[in-house]
């Protein structure tokens, strides 16, 4: 009965405390000042087709940085956690016949389309991030169709050392060589709306997609080998 009584009381407190937020909000008819900025600004000081990828590639890099930095450590994490637990000895799990010649087919594509959306984000929705991830996705499905794969950890550690080490490079390259950290400008923005344009953007995107698809590769990895 004690137990009713103070769930009821605090369903009630937290309704009281949230109550202003539902009532008091008022929609937004106009930009903020620096949403403007961007809005008006973005295609033209960055060359990126994308808006959003011109936020958060250049404009607010550092939370990009953050949140690549985030993720590392989930996956080293990960790896620690499950370091002494991996005997190495895998049960052989008999998939299907249909999905096995589902993933045949889908594993190039999945990749080839994540490999896009990364190339492509300062062209149209997407990113390095949704790339990585879809490329991961074509692990899981390869995981699924065959429990006897393993991937290679050193070729992933490598990969994703380069990649994040490259991406840090291209930061400092547009603070001494152009505006400011991650700054795209250092290298010609080219024509607006085609592939080779924005400036580093795309090479920023593909960096970024790459570390991200190799660490949650190592994550499932590690994930199915514990299964």
């Amino acid at each position: 009965m004690i137990k009713r009584i103070f769930s009821l009381f605090f369903v009630i407190l937290l309704a009281i405390v949230l109550l202003p937020l539902v009532t008091d909000i008022k929609p937004l008819t106009e930009l903020g000042i620096i949403s403007q900025k961007y809005a008006n600004d973005g295609a033209k000081e960055l060359g990126a087709a994308n808006l959003v990828t011109s936020v958060v590639v250049t404009y607010r890099g550092l939370d990009t940085l953050g949140e690549v930095t985030v993720l590392f450590i989930t996956t080293a994490g990960i790896g620690f956690l499950l370091r002494k637990r991996s005997n190495g000895k895998n049960k052989k799990r008999k998939a299907s016949e249909i999905l096995k010649s589902g993933t045949s087919f889908l594993l190039p594509l999945i990749v080839l389309f994540g490999v896009y959306i990364f190339t492509h984000g300062h062209l149209t929705p997407g990113g390095g991030f949704q790339g990585g991830v879809v490329i991961a996705s074509a692990i899981v499905l390869l995981l699924l169709s065959d429990i006897s794969f393993h991937t290679d950890h050193n070729i992933l550690n490598w990969l994703e050392s380069m990649s994040g080490a490259f991406y840090i490079v291209l930061g400092i390259l547009g603070l001494v060589l152009a505006g400011g950290f991650l700054d795209n400008r250092f290298i010609p923005l080219g024509e607006f709306g085609k592939i080779f344009s924005a400036g580093a953007i795309p090479i920023i995107y593909s960096l970024i997609g790459l570390k991200v698809g190799a660490e949650l590769v190592g994550i499932i990895s590690k994930l199915g080998r514990e299964e």
